[in-house]
């Protein structure tokens, strides 16, 4: 039967085996709307259906696997809602049990006692013994009637969906009912000459081989198209977006350097900058001098002076008649930056004013007056800056700070504050892995501070069990005596009954014993804290009162003490790669030597040795990122998912580098050209472009 590409967006229930009880399903359990959908539904792994493993020669840690026997001595076990169903395979080799626990009167109705069955599951190994829980199974008759290539799709699922017979095997008969009703040429989405140029398969043979390959170099060709796919249009909508914005937005003109920024650079600045810092000052002057509006993301490692760039760049706008704001996600970083440019600023007449959800009423009026006036020249704040009622005489530059905890609609309301929209800066101390910094932030130009202010040591870390406990406490009265600082940080406030971890208060009470008064003072900080009560702490701690700071992750960013030169980290396993590497950013910020110690339990799963290790043998943000990004994915670390940038079907940033870098030389290429897509062999990127927007993701995250 032929069918037109319009099938595509049929509704799901129309297709043949589906119907509109299962329909329901795919669209709630598996987020499948339309036929498109389950076409762009891909295997998460294959199966060679001609391997078969014998019982004898299962193994531990064994992947899913495909066994041939006869099945036998099937019975039905417990009571109600904790029944379970039991069967036993057997192959000249032995036998294996199979359980089910869900379903369990329809397949006690449906299984065939001593019929062969071929089977597929992951053995695992339980009182010493293999069984396989929830196998997906079919007669050997089925099985041999349904034989096609060698290789078979195994897609993801759900228990409710297995309970409709929507299993692996299920979805994959619909994938079969699908192609035999679309039976039309799919229609291309790329020119023909950059399909040649690039030698990649056509699209309708690929959607063919990724479902039903008939070989691993034909299923090769087909996802490498369907990833370059993925990325080149996000790549290409994301260059003509900052192509559109560019030729809208003039920006403002900042095209002197006087008196604010000349007088504090010579006079005022206490250091001299780094050649990543005056590099990266080059490039966002030429930004903000080019006529067009700046949109930058400055990438810098815990501790390289993204702060003082943003100040100058401050101070640039400064000199051309405009205002200035930061803002952060929490009080203790909006504080700590107000602090901070203070100090840097404090032998020159420049108003500094800082805005927090805690600011007094007497206090908010006068700023805003003050703001609204121009009086007040730079102004730090929190999530309180976007409110309405905060209104600038003439905003030329927006620094963001850890801008990935903020949420589109909150960034975008800063900036649409003044007619003409001001520049932007956005700056991040987690570094980002380059393929998610294309994706993520592809419509911003890149800046990186890949260089640390001279004098800085490294950071020893290392890692101790709770045996070694009471050499770490050694160490820490060690360093105390020689006028040092402790942070110890756990990541509980409260107890849990399920986690068996030490939480803060049990750690606070726990380290005041170990380290009594009057010769030991002991701070705690956690998020629960009144601001006041956490700004006295900090301050107790930033004064040398306190020695011992136990605090949770909310020192994770923006806390700056150069006397601290420990940082403890309990139940490190717990944490994130790029989150322990924040909170080990708070020590090595003076010119002593610092040291990280990484506390976890005896047992730590496969990711936990792996952070651990990583965080022991090295200091490189970006070399820590490319690692969280293997072992995490690229939507947990960039805290984007939000927008959908990064909810691929098939690419994967952390292994598909290459094709990203191809797609974007590719996309990079055709906006040159032609940034409208308005040429006829553009044609057909348009028009999908057109139709991906109708379902998800806005790419004008900046402005």
């Amino acid at each position: 039967m032929q069918r037109s590409p319009d099938f595509l967006g049929t509704p799901i229930e129309y297709l043949k085996g589906v119907g509109p009880q299962r329909g329901q399903l795919l669209r709630t359990e598996l987020g499948l709307d339309t036929i498109g959908d389950l076409l762009r539904y891909y295997p998460f792994r294959y199966i060679d259906r001609s391997k078969f493993y014998s019982i004898a020669d299962l193994a531990d840690d064994m992947p899913y696997i495909q066994l041939r026997g006869r099945l036998s001595n099937i019975t039905v076990s417990g009571q109600k809602r904790a029944t379970r169903l039991n069967a036993w395979l057997t192959d000249e080799t032995g036998r294996i049990e199979l359980v089910w626990f869900q379903g369990v009167r329809w397949l006690k109705e449906s299984l065939k006692p001593n019929t062969e069955y071929i089977i597929f599951g992951r053995p695992t190994l339980f009182n010493g013994k293999f069984n396989i829980v929830h196998p997906e199974m079919e007669t050997s008759a089925e099985w041999n009637a349904q034989l096609g290539p060698a290789l078979q799709g195994v897609y993801s699922t759900t228990e409710k969906c297995r309970q409709k017979g929507l299993d692996s095997k299920g979805i994959y008969r619909l994938q079969k009912n699908l192609h035999d009703q679309f039976t039309s040429a799919f229609p291309e989405t790329l020119p023909s000459n950059l399909i040649a140029s690039l030698h990649l398969e056509s699209l309708g043979e690929s959607l063919k081989q990724v479902h039903f390959p008939k070989d691993e170099k034909s299923l090769a060709a087909a996802r490498n198209r369907l990833k370059f796919d993925e990325l080149f249009f996000l790549q290409l909508r994301l260059l003509r977006a900052k192509s559109g914005r560019q030729s809208a937005s003039k920006g403002k003109p900042i095209t002197r350097i006087g008196e604010y920024f000349n007088s504090f650079y010579h006079s005022h600045l206490p250091f001299g900058l780094t050649n990543a810092q005056k590099r990266v000052l080059k490039e966002i002057r030429g930004d903000m001098g080019s006529g067009k509006q700046m949109n930058r993301l400055l990438q810098g490692d815990v501790g390289s002076g993204k702060t003082v760039v943003a100040l100058l760049s401050m101070l640039m706008v400064m000199d051309n008649g405009y205002q200035a704001c930061l803002m952060a996600p929490t009080e203790i970083l909006a504080r700590q930056h107000f602090q901070s440019i203070s100090e840097l600023l404090a032998e020159t007449d420049i108003k500094v004013g800082v805005l927090t959800g805690s600011t007094k009423a007497a206090q908010r009026r006068f700023l805003l007056e003050e703001l609204q006036q121009g009086r007040l020249q730079i102004i730090i704040g929190t999530h309180a800056l976007i409110e309405d009622r905060v209104q600038f005489a003439s905003l030329g530059l927006v620094v963001i700070d850890e801008q990935h905890r903020f949420g589109v609609e909150q960034r975008a309301r800063l900036w649409k504050k003044d007619e003409e929209v001001p520049h932007v800066l956005v700056m991040t101390a987690t570094p980002i892995p380059r393929t998610l910094a294309m994706t993520a932030y592809g419509d911003l130009d890149t800046s990186i501070i890949d260089e640390l202010p001279p004098g800085r040591k490294a950071i020893q870390t290392v890692h101790r069990t709770e045996a070694n406990r009471l050499s770490v406490f050694g160490f820490i009265r060690k360093e105390i005596a020689l006028g040092r600082q402790v942070y110890i940080v756990y990541p509980l406030i409260e107890e849990s009954e399920k986690l068996d971890y030490m939480n803060l208060m049990q750690g606070y009470d726990s380290i005041c014993r170990e380290f009594p008064l009057p010769e030991y003072r002991v701070g705690v900080l956690h998020g629960k804290m009144k601001p006041e009560e956490k700004d006295v702490e900090m301050k107790r701690f930033k004064e040398g009162q306190t020695q011992i700071m136990v605090a949770t992750t909310v020192i994770e960013v923006g806390v700056n003490v150069p006397n601290a030169s420990v940082m403890i980290i309990e139940s490190a396993e717990r944490f994130g790669l790029s989150q322990l590497h924040q909170l080990r950013g708070r020590v090595g910020r003076g010119a002593e030597q610092s040291y990280c110690i990484l506390m976890t339990g005896d047992k730590l799963g496969n990711d936990s040795r792996i952070r651990i290790k990583t965080m022991c043998e090295t200091n490189d943000g970006f070399l820590i990122a490319e690692t969280d990004l293997k072992l995490r994915g690229p939507g947990d670390i960039a805290g984007t998912m939000q927008s959908g940038v990064l909810d691929f079907k098939i690419a994967d940033l952390a292994r598909d580098g290459k094709i990203l870098d191809q797609a974007r030389e590719a996309a990079t290429k055709i906006i040159d050209r032609d940034p409208g897509l308005i040429l006829s062999e553009h044609q057909p990127m348009a028009i999908h472009i057109a139709a991906l927007e109708q379902v998800n993701t806005n790419y004008s995250r900046i402005s």
